[in-house]
């Protein structure tokens, strides 16, 4: 039993005195005297400990008191009951095996320590309050969203990482080469930036598709929300909308956070005391209908502001700043908000011209303290329509002729969106460098591991 099951189960009543258990973790503390100890051990399934005692000769016996922060271990005891202290139950120790000891350099120790030193050791960060929270909502959202999806009739697709083609055509492409400069795959490979054009020849067969996996974007960015390989989720559904898609991503956001409140509200506590109205912005979000609103709409809302604004140029046709997204989302709207129907000269090549010949059927929804969460749009069904737009902005056609082709055999026009999984991992968890919502970041200029 872990101590996650262990606390939820004390919570039903469902726990006994005098149980006994096993407990293989680390230990978080170690307190006391010559009489008593309390050691706190923590097994990774929660950010939650079990307090664990030890009496009289059994200190002398286990050499309790030369256990340091970060030592692993087996304890074996019996559960005891405090319904009235301020841990519900703890573990009296019967027997303890010390797997391994910690040398005297261990990093990680009671002090405070600040997150740019956790960032140099991405292999230990993990033990830590904060990184363990981090870590079990990363792991709860992930989870959530296969089950989304799963309920819902979409199928899961392996997007492929090494591609052919740039499928944003923003030459943001990493390179897939050898030291002999020779192309392993005779021809330019590069790492995947996007699974959408993939995800659209399944949308074709199945309808309801998604991919769930890491992409690459070779941006030289330095800021506190950008990473060189980082998760995208990118649903496609064939014969949905502007509107449909939109309605998706809302209700897929609305859903995994709410479950992962309910099913992490240790963690979450955690996060919300480190970051005060995070849990309550969280709900505001959950509670507060989805506004949607004309890109044109809120240009000339932004302008009636443009004083706050380190960007004061606000005009039709600009590409909107995080600034101005977090303006709209936190102070105009005050909560989620879907801008729709861009200017076609700032968004992707195969989004839905329309019929104005000015903007596309894209949307962005924007959140507050993020800005942009999710990206998407109706996709291009016509051929000439396409073909003309990638020769306008210069795209090299022959890699994706295959995509084109799509049009010519029985195309049902599709819809999808991407979510970047980091940057949703900031929103839920509060914390404001995209460097901490994954594992072992890469930057541009620098990689660890």
């Amino acid at each position: 039993m872990t101590i996650k099951e262990l606390l939820l189960k004390q919570k039903e009543n469902a726990i006994s005195e005098g149980l006994k258990l096993s407990i293989e973790g680390w230990i978080v503390s170690n307190r006391g005297n010559e009489k008593i100890r309390f050691l706190t051990i923590n097994d990774g399934s929660s950010i939650s400990n079990l307090q664990v005692v030890a009496k009289n000769e059994d200190i002398e016996k286990f050499s309790i008191s030369n256990i340091s922060l970060g030592t692993s271990l087996v304890i074996n005891g019996y559960i005891h009951l405090t319904p009235n202290a301020k841990q519900p139950l703890e573990l009296i120790l019967e027997s303890l095996t010390i797997i391994n000891s910690v040398d005297e350099d261990f990093p990680i120790q009671k002090k405070e320590t600040s997150l740019e030193f956790l960032r140099e050791i991405p292999h230990l960060r993990n033990k830590t309050n904060l990184f363990k929270c981090i870590m079990l909502i990363r792991n709860s959202l992930s989870f959530e969203i296969h089950k989304y999806f799963q309920e819902n009739s979409f199928l899961y697709m392996a997007s492929p990482i090494i591609t052919s083609n740039d499928g944003e055509g923003a030459g943001e492409t990493l390179l897939v080469d050898d030291e002999n400069k020779e192309y392993f795959f005779k021809q330019k490979a590069f790492l995947g930036v996007t699974g959408q054009l993939h995800a659209e020849s399944y949308a074709q067969s199945f309808k309801k598709v998604y991919t769930f996996g890491p992409t690459f974007r070779a941006e030289n960015s330095h800021t506190s929300r950008h990473l060189a390989e980082f998760w995208m989720i990118e649903p496609e559904v064939a014969f949905y909308k502007l509107k449909d898609i939109v309605l998706l991503a809302d209700d897929l956001l609305k859903t995994v956070i709410k479950n992962t409140i309910q099913n992490y509200n240790d963690e979450m506590n955690y996060l919300d005391s480190i970051n005060p109205g995070l849990l309550d912005n969280l709900n505001k979000f959950l509670s507060n209908k989805l506004t949607i609103i004309e890109y044109k709409d809120v240009v000339e809302k932004l302008k009636e502001f443009k004083d706050q604004f380190i960007e004061k140029d606000i005009h039709f046709g600009m590409d909107l700043a995080s600034e101005h997204e977090k303006f709209l989302s936190e102070q105009i709207i005050q909560g989620p908000v879907a801008v729709i129907n861009y200017p076609k000269d700032i968004k992707a090549f195969y989004m839905y011209q329309n019929d104005d010949n000015q903007t596309v059927a894209a949307f962005d929804l924007l959140v507050p303290g993020i800005g942009e969460l999710i990206g998407g749009s109706q996709r291009e069904e016509r051929y000439q329509k396409l073909l003309d737009r990638m020769n306008e902005i210069k795209i090299p056609i022959k890699p994706l002729q295959w995509y084109l082709d799509l049009r010519r055999f029985g195309y049902a026009p599709s819809s999808g969106f991407g979510i970047g999984f980091e940057r949703l991992i900031m929103y839920v968890t509060g914390i404001s460098n995209i460097r901490d919502a994954i594992p072992f970041p890469r930057v541009a200029g620098q990689i660890k591991m």
